[in-house]
């Protein structure tokens, strides 16, 4: 009689709150039997590092569709996106990763933002260039009972230009319109998920708080992006030759740390379809 052998997910906390270590072989986690536990420790961690897994492109791709659907940079594609500021590599968007240097939340100007992305690395920074984490979960949770009566029910203006003067104090007005034509949108400041929990949409895209005066407005946005990259709630992730990281976006903010723009960090990315808007 056979006895059939069933994958065990191997892994271990990184800090109390926030990220863990997978430890399981490549085939173990291509074979897609240990998928629907990694996306449960997915949610409940925020942050999920495989150290020196080392996948090819192909491979990065196959592991994504065993944690969801793959979600394309370009439609009809399935390729990995290549995450650098060098322009002769990535000509399209070397300028606009300049924002990704602050605290942010992919896909803001979309009403449903993706679930996930899975970076690996290929060549580190020479450098710096970590990418530091936080989790917005665990961030709202501990907030204190008035602060959270207060929040629930604001809601926040977010902009791709707002960002421009994070890395650009004096844009000229050409770049500025640029990034306005991109448009605004309206989001709760609380995400209210379908599983009960909530957690904060904030970082470097939100501009203004909606009804609330601008001195105000400025306070609650960077009071709570101060709260919630708090030690206790932020992981900074040290980057090796084939590591790969997935981060819940849906529960954490996320930022490249500074390096030199010139170094040849080179990141692949491939990402999870969102499954639920922001309301």
């Amino acid at each position: 009689m056979s006895a059939e052998v069933l994958t065990r997910m191997l892994h271990e906390e990184i800090k109390p709150v926030i990220g863990s270590r997978i430890l399981n072989s490549k085939e173990e986690l291509l074979s897609g039997e240990i998928g629907a536990e990694i996306r449960e420790l997915l949610q409940e961690r925020g942050v999920l590092v495989f150290p020196e897994i080392s996948f090819t492109d192909e491979e990065q791709i196959a592991f994504t569709k065993t944690l969801g659907t793959f979600a394309p940079e370009l439609r009809g594609s399935e390729e990995i996106h290549k995450i650098t500021l060098d322009a002769k590599e990535n000509p399209q968007s070397a300028e606009y990763l300049k924002g990704s240097l602050y605290w942010h939340i992919d896909g803001t100007m979309n009403e449903v933002p993706i679930l996930a992305s899975l970076l690996s690395c290929k060549v580190p920074a020479s450098w710096g260039g970590n990418t530091g984490f936080c989790n917005t979960y665990a961030a709202y949770e501990a907030l204190p009972e008035d602060k959270k009566a207060e929040y629930d029910t604001m809601r926040v203006i977010h902009s791709v230009w707002a960002t421009v003067f994070y890395y650009e104090p004096e844009p000229s007005l050409a770049k500025l319109k640029g990034m306005q034509a991109i448009g605004e949108n309206e989001l709760p400041l609380v995400w209210k998920h379908a599983s009960g929990r909530k957690s904060l949409v904030i970082g470097c895209t939100s501009q203004r708080v909606v009804g609330v005066d601008a001195m105000k407005s400025a306070e609650v946005i960077v009071g709570l992006r101060e709260w919630a990259t708090r030690e206790e709630f932020s992981y900074s992730h040290e980057w090796k030759v084939g590591d790969l990281v997935v981060w819940d976006n849906t529960g954490t903010m996320h930022r490249a740390e500074p390096y030199d723009p010139k170094c040849g960090r080179m990141m692949h990315r491939t990402k999870l379809q969102g499954e639920e808007p922001f309301e």
